[in-house]
């Protein structure tokens, strides 16, 4: 894991390309605590020593189904497919067996992706796995503070130019959403941790690659007042319906879904599971 400081940072973003809706803004001064967090999002073999540890059973495993992104659909997949629909998002298909160990549905495996993040993963999955691990799922205000590694008021975790010296920083989707994928940046589908490199504190991947679950409920309005609990350590507001995620995936393209900056947010609700979700973990520092 690697320690962050604390202190106070500039939090949320006004970018012309920003989404208001989100609820993005307002930059505004948020103080925190010094916490550690994931170099990287948990992967495949770490979550595989979590469910062989334990037995857990992920939400998708009980449903018998998850969300796969069509173009990873294969003949033997395509048997599999259900009826189930997302209107406002048809490239996602509802697969029978899809789930983090066959994340294309069945036929897939990871056997030759230990080192990509874990996906298929709902919240309360990823907070399982928090719990055994001796960690915990980071609020939104810690997961941007170290996805931002320094930089203030920066759009990208690395700062302003998307392809700094024409060298892509982040997994994310070039061509036309959602038939063609160019993967100028290496990759169509998730890429192992470690593929690029790490912003200014050492995190790798928070841009693109998988969206990361962070603990806080999802709210637009919350943190828009200026109260002592939306400005020192804040954990979101009490409740909700859907859980907040950070970061964007390697299916975020500029025409529709340029959530790979840093500011940028999103939600799900706290059951859902899909092909783009994953998480990394933050832990408290130790006392004594």
């Amino acid at each position: 894991m690697v320690r962050i400081d604390g202190g106070e940072f500039a939090m949320g973003g006004d970018d012309p390309d920003a989404f208001p809706d989100d609820g993005e803004g307002p930059v505004r001064a948020v103080t925190l605590s010094p916490y550690l967090i994931d170099a990287t999002a948990v992967t495949n073999r770490q979550f595989a020593a979590f469910v062989k540890a334990t037995g857990y059973t992920t939400e998708a495993e009980r449903f018998g189904w998850s969300f796969v992104f069509h173009l990873f659909i294969g003949p033997e997949q395509r048997r599999h497919v259900m009826d189930a629909t997302v209107p406002q998002a048809p490239w996602w298909n509802a697969v029978e067996g899809a789930y983090w160990r066959a994340p294309d549905g069945p036929g897939s495996d990871v056997t030759t992706r230990p080192q990509h993040p874990v996906v298929h993963v709902s919240w309360n999955d990823a907070s399982a796995y928090a719990a055994w691990a001796g960690k915990r799922l980071p609020t939104e205000a810690e997961w941007e503070m170290a996805a931002r590694g320094g930089l203030r008021r920066a759009k990208f975790a690395w700062g302003d130019d998307l392809v700094p010296k024409n060298r892509w920083r982040c997994n994310i989707w070039q061509g036309r959403f959602p038939a063609v994928n160019t993967s100028e940046d290496g990759h169509v589908g998730p890429a192992p941790v470690k593929s690029y490199p790490p912003n200014g504190y050492g995190l790798y991947e928070v841009a693109g690659n998988v969206w990361e679950w962070c603990s806080d409920w999802w709210s637009t309005t919350w943190h828009a007042d200026d109260r002592p609990e939306t400005r020192t350590d804040p954990a979101g507001p009490p409740d909700g319906s859907a859980r907040v995620t950070r970061g964007g995936s390697y299916l975020c393209h500029e025409s529709y879904c340029n959530r790979y900056r840093v500011a940028a947010r999103t939600s799900n609700t706290p059951d859902s599971s899909t092909g783009n979700i994953g998480f990394r973990c933050a832990a408290d520092l130790p006392t004594g």
